[in-house]
């Protein structure tokens, strides 16, 4: 695969997403369901889905695709694949809050090798480039042509003075007590998928999840993350987070800056 049209690709089908996606954010009202796990769907999810599948089918019509909003694609296998949430987040997306995000990634034998994600109500784009370095871009978002990028490292951690990130709308108390073993300074909420992006650019050290996810959900905030040098391990065992289980389904997870020492599970 050529990285680099693999790059141009998913970047500009993020940022077609994100357009679409911010029509309806910005609408007066907009319809909202619930799915048979009764997680919330809007025309947005919808929108961004078809625009995304379409694209990526097109492009590369040899690689399997996996796409949380359509079921049938839940039961495909393969070593490669490429995987979609097309809006993470819908809960932020409902309540006008902001931190929803487009989500694109490639898993190559178990691990995300390519990834971007787009927080369009936030104007943040991160992504791999064609090496697989992370880079934040700014500016216009043009779709022809990339602006201005900065590479993204995982910073150093202090450990007597760590920055957290969790869920804003999944933190608990189990959380909460994996989070005081810690020497915490500052502790932040955030939703959807920006909390990896948050760690790979230095805002943080440190973001737990002790609760359900999605491999769509995560895969290219992980690909982020370790394109800027960061780590994701299971909770239970801190062994790595693999991709193409059965059912799409994750463990409880940690997604950290090297130099964390990480606690063990309670």
């Amino acid at each position: 695969m050529d990285m680099q049209v693999l790059t141009a690709t998913l970047r500009r089908l993020a940022l077609d997403a994100g357009d679409r996606i911010m029509e309806i954010y910005n609408a007066d009202d907009f319809d909202v369901r619930s799915k048979s796990d009764d997680s919330p769907v809007t025309a947005a999810d919808e929108a961004a889905d078809a625009l995304i599948s379409a694209g990526l089918r097109a492009a590369f019509p040899e690689v399997t695709l996996i796409t949380e909003e359509q079921a049938d694609s839940h039961s495909l296998a393969a070593d490669r694949f490429l995987i979609v949430d097309p809006l993470d987040g819908t809960k932020e997306f409902v309540q006008r809050r902001g931190d929803f995000t487009v989500n694109i990634a490639l898993v190559e034998g178990g691990v995300p090798v390519r990834g971007v994600v787009y927080a369009p109500a936030k104007g943040r784009l991160f992504y791999t480039d064609a090496s697989g370095q992370t880079v934040e871009e700014t500016g216009d978002f043009d779709k022809t042509a990339p602006g201005p990028v900065t590479p993204l490292k995982v910073r150093t951690p202090d450990e007597a003075a760590l920055i957290v990130v969790a869920s804003k709308s999944h933190r608990d108390a189990a959380t909460d007590a994996y989070i005081n073993q810690y020497s915490v300074a500052d502790s932040t909420s955030a939703g959807s998928s920006l909390k990896f992006c948050l760690v790979a650019a230095g805002e943080a050290d440190l973001y737990p999840r002790l609760g359900r996810t999605m491999e769509w959900d995560t895969a290219a905030g992980h690909a982020v993350l370790a394109g800027a040098g960061g780590k994701v391990v299971r909770f239970d065992d801190h062994t790595a987070l693999t991709y193409g289980k059965s059912g799409y389904e994750n463990p409880f997870f940690i997604a950290y800056a090297p130099g964390v020492t990480l606690k063990a599970a309670g």
